[in-house]
């Protein structure tokens, strides 16, 4: 596969997003845990997922597992409930709402977001070349963005993502419980089956053991017989 048709599977797959919720929906379900435990990890992992912490959504959806006692593996899982289709969208409330939030005037739209993510990659790329240089390192672009995107970003993000997450919340115990509830009666009823089975076999089986010792019986009233 190339980059491009690497690139391009990562924003949007060829199964495309539905099959992938679906996935994560039905794993969601399988977990071994109480539901109450399942739908804390899901409320920690899907509140991380809707923050801004690039290549630390993991960790730090692990962490708040942790610390509400919830389940790990559906707080991992939680935190897909963002793709890049959606993500672009909700960062745009985000940062209205913590714009507003903040008291910050700014034109925000796609020109002033996409400079000042230019300023800020080439603070960070121009204070890496520093570390092998004369120059001194440059901040002012990050400070921009740190001020004016990401703190209103997080700040925005939390309103909404937190009402989300308890809403999924509320929504995983009643899944988690009619699909545990589902599958231990089809546990039952197989295991019903497997036993009526094997008394079916033992009932073959000591009928088939009676006639034997009839025949025997049998066989041994002729051979004494004068």
């Amino acid at each position: 596969m190339g980059w491009g048709a690497w690139l391009r599977e990562q924003v949007y797959p060829r199964s495309g997003f539905k099959r992938a919720i679906r996935y994560v929906i039905y794993r969601m379900r399988r977990l071994p845990d109480q539901p109450h435990r399942v739908a804390r990890g899901v409320f920690a992992g899907s509140l991380i997922g809707f923050l801004p912490l690039p290549g630390l959504q993991f960790l730090a959806a692990w962490g708040a597992a942790r610390l509400a006692r919830g389940n790990v593996l559906a707080a991992l899982l939680a935190t897909f409930n963002t793709n890049p289709l959606t993500t672009p969208f909700f960062a745009v409330l985000a940062m209205t709402l913590g714009h507003w939030i903040m008291g910050i005037e700014a034109p925000l739209n796609a020109k002033y977001i996409g400079r000042a993510f230019g300023d800020a990659g080439h603070d960070l790329w121009f204070n890496f070349l520093a570390l092998f240089g004369p120059e001194k390192t440059r901040w002012d672009g990050l400070i921009q963005f740190w001020h004016e995107i990401y703190v209103p970003y997080f700040i925005g993000a939390l309103g909404p993502g937190l009402i989300l997450s308890i809403a999924a919340y509320y929504i995983t115990i009643p899944l988690v419980e009619a699909y545990q509830k589902a599958r231990a009666a089809t546990a039952q009823e197989r295991a019903e089956r497997r036993k009526k089975m094997r008394a079916k076999l033992a009932e073959a089986a000591a009928k088939l053991k009676l006639r034997g010792e009839k025949g025997d019986d049998a066989d041994d009233d002729s051979h004494g017989a004068p």
